[in-house]
């Protein structure tokens, strides 16, 4: 699979991966390294990962509690703290081994280690490798508002292996599989097509959808890495998805939802508040509906859920001068950035949901 050159760093996949890695590691003759993981990842995806670490330099084990709960400040001091106690210094580097999660908090703990330590990615979800560990996008949550605290700043590289899927749960499956549907419909109408059925794809060359869909976030991102203008279309289904995330994690009678399946919520009412606005067709919307639905277990809400949900909605990054920003559908493959929508829209979306 050939590397994929992005704003700084390169991509790399698979077992070509490891040996540019493991070069990279001897050429920059790092004092330390460091790996973090998680639970889950140190028992799964670290035996899978180490034997092609070719150094003989002593390497660190980090290891956190997995899931979004641990993606906090609190955390991050305590890696700091490691760090610190095994003699990190500025010319140490971090491996992020893991999912989102691991990446997202691994590379703001770099960043701001001894103001700034090398670090590089190695997604082991799939949602780590089409999303979160591209881009340069580094944080933690302040509370349960998704991704409040972090900075922007690029990796050495990225390292995707999809032998580590086999290490996931389905539900883990799917939630990357909701990026993936987002990139194609903000982005390449083919694409998307090719996730109409299922049970037609060749998963057995998975590797290929994994790659264009890192190839489409990659592509938004060269040309705005900062976030001020186009990258913005990759926020499709996140300023509702996150909300709902972020309410369904605070609130106590809730199941905690996926980011994938709260963001496959979102799609839809965003998809929906898009038809509203003239801006995709009713078929188009059906289409949309009907093929999330045909992914992901459908969620209730109630008629008490809305208002927290549109209360957090005010938190969303995107907001300028207290105004809540949309990146809606233009048609199947098309995105337009900075659309308003008022609460009557979001309501007639939920309910349509719920139908």
């Amino acid at each position: 699979m050939q590397a994929i050159k992005a704003n700084g760093y390169p991509i790399h996949f698979g077992e070509k991966g490891y040996e540019i890695l493991s070069s990279f590691i001897e050429e920059n003759n790092y004092s330390n390294i460091f790996i973090l993981v998680d639970d889950k990842t140190n028992e799964f995806c670290l035996p899978i990962f180490l034997p092609f670490l070719a150094t003989e330099k002593t390497i660190e084990i980090i290891e956190i509690e997995s899931g979004e709960s641990e993606k906090n400040i609190a955390t991050c001091v305590e890696i700091w703290s490691a760090l610190t106690e095994l003699s990190g210094d500025r010319k140490s580097i971090l491996i992020n081994v893991g999912g989102g999660v691991i990446t997202d908090i691994g590379g703001f703990v770099a960043s701001t280690f001894k103001r700034g330590i090398d670090f590089i990615h190695v997604p082991t979800t799939l949602l780590g490798m089409v999303d979160a560990s591209i881009g340069g996008k580094n944080g933690v949550d302040l509370g349960n508002l998704k991704n409040q605290i972090g900075v922007i700043n690029v990796p050495k590289m990225v390292l995707i292996d999809s032998e580590y899927l086999e290490t996931l749960p389905q539900t883990e499956m799917r939630s990357g599989l909701a990026e993936m549907l987002k990139h194609g419909l903000i982005f390449d109408s083919t694409y998307w097509k090719q996730f109409l059925d299922l049970k037609a794809i060749d998963f057995a060359d998975f590797d290929t959808l994994i790659h264009r869909s890192v190839e489409i976030k990659n592509e938004i991102v060269m040309q705005d890495p900062t976030e001020n203008g186009i990258r913005k279309a990759l926020n499709f289904g996140h300023t509702l998805g996150h909300a709902i995330e972020s309410y369904f994690l605070e609130n106590g009678n809730k199941k905690t939802l996926l980011h994938g399946e709260a963001i496959a919520i979102g799609i839809i009412l965003e998809s929906h508040i898009s038809m509203q606005k003239n801006l995709i067709s009713e078929a188009e919307y059906t289409e949309i509906k009907n093929s999330i639905t045909s992914i992901f277990n459908a969620v209730v809400f109630d008629e008490n859920d809305l208002q927290p949900i549109l209360n957090l909605l005010i938190h969303d990054k995107k907001n300028e001068y207290g105004k809540i920003q949309f990146a809606l559908l233009d048609g199947i493959g098309k995105i337009i950035i900075n659309q308003h929508a008022d609460n009557e829209m979001i309501n007639a979306a939920f309910e349509d949901y719920k139908t």
